[in-house]
Order: structure tokens, then sequence, then C-alpha cells
């Protein structure tokens, strides 16, 4: 989209932009992002989604707010226009702790990875506590849709099989993924409200490291509570998920036995999700990276 494009569309929509405070965001797999300033200096980010499932998906994003903002130590969005052809809100006061790097797919930190303090892990373990403990009935009575464990399980099992259809996964691999899907004792008996792609871009932090906010909720649902620490695994690794870990459990978070051993298993079938993505996005782009993740993974499986 050019800049008179997302212009128009915001005319269209009754916000009048600052054409030249426009700075266009084309890194998100779901939507295009444009942050801008209005003609009475405020902030906003505007959201266009790329296809038509992203909408149907918004949907539920906007009743997941209307829950969360009223329960967590953290700010979310506050959707103010919302219409199949454009997302608007405020921005929020913080930056991602990390965005994506244009050039390499990786991460650019705000601060030194290695140097992320106890205020960024407390604060982001007091978020995730909070949000997991909002109340279920709650959540369904607002619409949000409810997966048990073992629901959960059975809808991994399913796409874990559908990409083995369009990917070669190696057998070692593969016995690996249903080692973990088969062993109860990995997987808790409960289920959470869960933010459900807790990813670095996601999660807003101040000058201090404290985690200040929690954007794009698109896969919010109740289900898994590992969900919320598999990402988080695959950057921190094993000592950064127990500091998570210690700190959430700390904050009143639910935990069970073999729930680090769990988290890790699910980081080791994160293929499986990249590559169900893949699938339904048809971009190249992601089925390289669904390939690229495949292979790791059975390098050390």
């Amino acid at each position: 989209m050019t800049t008179e494009q997302w212009m128009e569309l915001a005319r269209e929509n009754g916000l009048s932009l600052r054409q030249e405070s426009i700075r266009l965001n084309d890194t998100g797999m779901d939507f295009r992002v444009a942050f801008v300033e209005d003609e009475d200096g405020q902030d906003w980010v505007l959201r266009v989604p790329r296809r038509p499932d992203v909408w149907e998906r918004a949907v539920n994003e906007r009743k997941v707010l209307a829950v969360v903002s009223g329960h967590l130590p953290v700010a979310v969005p506050d959707w103010r226009i919302f219409t199949p052809g454009l997302i608007a809100y405020p921005l929020l006061e913080g930056e991602p702790v990390a965005a994506v790097d244009p050039a390499g797919g990786g991460y650019l930190w705000q601060f030194p990875q290695e140097e992320l303090t106890d205020i960024f892990y407390g604060s982001l373990a007091e978020a995730l506590a909070a949000l997991h403990n909002i109340g279920q009935e709650e959540a369904v009575q607002a619409g949000i849709h409810r997966k048990t464990p073992q629901e959960v399980r059975a809808e991994y099992a399913a796409d874990m099989e559908e990409i083995r259809q369009s990917f070669p996964v190696p057998e070692v691999l593969y016995a690996r993924w249903k080692a973990w899907l088969d062993t109860d004792s990995y997987w808790p008996e409960h289920s959470a409200f869960i933010h459900g792609d807790m990813h670095p871009p996601h999660i807003l932090v101040d000058r201090s490291q404290r985690v200040t906010g929690v954007i794009d909720w698109t896969e919010a649902v109740i289900a898994d509570p590992g969900t919320d620490f598999v990402i988080l695994f695959g950057l921190f690794g094993e000592a950064g998920l127990r500091r998570l870990l210690e700190r959430y459990e700390q904050a009143g978070g639910q935990t069970w036995p073999r729930m680090y051993e769990h988290i890790a298993e699910r980081w080791a079938a994160y293929p499986v999700l990249v590559a169900k993505f893949a699938l339904l996005s048809g971009e190249e782009a992601v089925m390289e990276l669904a390939r690229g993740m495949i292979a790791a993974g059975a390098a050390e499986a």
C-alpha cells in the first residue's frame, strides 16, 4: 500500500492524518501496519488485514480485548476503528522489546538479549499469570473459544498429519512429536486464557525493561497455558525459561510437574504450526522457513 492509500483509507474512516508522519511496517504475516500521527498530535496504529481469514480472526480478537483489558497489569490496544478494511487504535506507551529484522528475519533487540533483567522477567511473568488466571466462564460468555488439553492434543495431531502430506518430515523428528503428544505426564490437566503468539514484537517495555503492554491478540483462546512460553523458550533457552517459570509461579501462575519439559517439547514441535501457516498463506518464504525448521528439528531430535 502507498502512503496515499493509507491516507485515503483513514479519511474514509473519519481519521485525519499528518502524511509526513506515516511509518510503514510490512513485516507482519497477518496485517500491514502503519504508525501515524493525526492532526491533533495523537499517535495511532493502523492495521490492514492481508487475507479474509485474518479478518475472521480479528473478530475474535476484538472479543478478547474486551475481556483482558480489565484484568491485566499491562495495557492492551483500544480499538477505536474496526472494519474489514481497517483496524486502528491509539499507540500504546513503550516499545517492543525486539522488532523483526527485515534484512535477516531475526530480531533487533531494544536491549542486549543477555542483559534482560529481573524487571523484565518479573513483569512479564506477572502479566502472563494475570492473563492465565482470568475466569474462563467470563471469557466463554464473551465468545472466547475454549479447548481442553485433550482437544489441543487432537488438533496438534491432526495438523501434524496434514503437514506431512506436503513437507518431508524425518522419522526421528516425527517420533519425537508423537512421543510428546502421547505422553500424558507432559500435559497440563487445565486450560487457561492465553495470548497464543507471545513473541518479542508483541511485548512492549519501558526504558527500565518493565513490560508495559501486550499487542496483537489474534491467536488468543482458552487452551494449553504452556503455549505462551514456547517462543520465549526458543529465544531464552533453558535458563531463561526456568527463570520465567519461577517468577510465574510466584505471581500466582498454575504450574504442573513437567511444565518445563512440555514447553521444550512443544518448541520441538513448533515447525508443525509454521508449516500449517505456510499451507494457509501459500507464501513461498514461509514454506521455506517451515522446511528449514523441520530440518533443524530433525538434526536436534
